[in-house]
């Protein structure tokens, strides 16, 4: 390779660089305005973008700019949410996390049973609450909707996995 042919190659790697802390930072921000906290988003977004998918702690500080406790934090987080996992780099003892490919399907299916629990809480607020009190309507209604997110949640999963295989997702 020639020096110019090296320089170029290296123009075009810090313009790709650029641009994936751009798209980071930017879904990071949408993520925030969603209700997540900022270092789980960053870092969520910095596993979307990579080319692998996955990123080590000492990778993802780096990119991001923050410290091996933050990088932790975050992902224990993400972990628990069910949106990246954990895994160990081959041939080292470093941890690895990784980006599900269908992470959002996966993310998804996990809150079947956040929303069973909510359900039963609401549930009982109704029954503690009174059916015919306007704070029991009120929770009543928020029942009506989980119970109607839950039934229809199910459908959407097997549409979305046919949707996937015409994508050639599959």
């Amino acid at each position: 390779m020639s020096q110019e042919e090296g320089r170029t190659r290296a123009a075009d790697d810090d313009a790709a660089a650029v641009a994936r802390s751009r798209f980071v930072e930017r879904f990071a921000g949408q993520l925030v305005e969603a209700g997540m906290t900022r270092m789980p988003a960053r870092i969520f977004a910095a596993l979307l973008a990579s080319d692998s998918g996955a990123l080590t702690s000492a990778q993802l500080g780096e990119q991001l700019k923050v410290s091996p406790a933050a990088v932790s934090g975050a992902v224990r987080y993400l972990t628990q949410q069910h949106m990246v996992s954990r895994e160990r780099e081959p041939g080292t003892r470093r941890d690895l996390f990784r980006v599900h490919d269908n992470q959002w399907y996966e993310a998804l299916t996990s809150r079947d049973s956040v929303l069973k629990h909510w359900e039963d809480a609401l549930r009982e607020g109704v029954e503690s609450l009174g059916a015919d009190t306007p704070a029991g309507r009120r929770v009543g209604e928020t029942l009506a909707f989980f119970e109607f997110v839950q039934s229809e949640l199910g459908g959407m999963m097997d549409r979305w996995r046919e949707h996937r295989k015409t994508l050639g997702l599959d």
